[in-house]
Formats: structure tokens, sequence, C-alpha cells
């Protein structure tokens, strides 16, 4: 599950999927919102329909990525891993982001051959 609110990334997170030769299916929601309510529509499929993962980008609108808290505070949710993955470089925020609950926080790469290295490792 992929959370982020930009075109071209989502685009560019496919490509670098498939150019590693990943085979997962891959979700895409455009903000908080969306991500909470994929959640919940996932409930009724059990643990098996929940994400293994999610990736979550910081700043969307509606809801951002902080809102992390939420997913790591429900019952259900709290088992799935979450990676921030944004351009924000900030100690605070990345501090504030494992305190809110994330697995891991990885910084956007600027290059496209960086975004595949990245998704590889």
């Amino acid at each position: 599950m992929i959370a982020e609110d930009d075109i071209d990334d989502q685009f560019l997170f496919r490509t670098a999927f498939e150019k590693n030769g990943f085979d997962y299916k891959l979700e895409f929601v455009s903000n908080g919102v969306e991500l909470i309510a994929y959640l919940t529509f996932c409930q009724g499929g059990g643990i098996e329909a929940y994400p293994s993962m999610i990736i979550l980008d910081l700043n969307m609108p509606k809801k951002d990525g902080r809102e992390v808290k939420e997913i790591k505070e429900h019952p259900d949710f709290k088992i799935i891993p979450v990676i921030i993955f944004t351009t924000t470089k900030n100690e605070m925020e990345v501090r504030r982001c494992f305190e809110l609950g994330a697995n891991s926080y990885t910084v956007k790469p600027v290059s496209f051959d960086g975004l595949v290295k990245t998704m590889r490792e």
C-alpha cells in the first residue's frame, strides 16, 4: 500500500517496483483519509487482507502522513509496518514520526535510479 498524493511519484513507484522485478500488487491512495478507509475496508477480510506494509508520504492533503499514530493505535492496524517515505529531512520531524509509531523513515532519492535502488534495499 502506498499513500502518495503526487501522480508522478505514484508512476515512479510502480515503475521502480517493476524494474526490480517485484510482482507485488500495489494499491495507491492519495491521502490519509483514503488510507484509513482502505484499511477499514480490509478489516472484513481478516489479517490476510491487510497490506504487507504501508509506504507513507508525510505531506498529503486532508490527512497527512503524520497521522501514522492513528494507524499504530488501532488494535488491528498496528501490526502493519509503516515506512515514512518523504522529502522532509528535518531531524525533529524524523524523531516525531518514530515517536508516533513509524517503523522506518526514508528520504526520497532525487533520481529514478536512486528510487530503484532504495526499493531494492
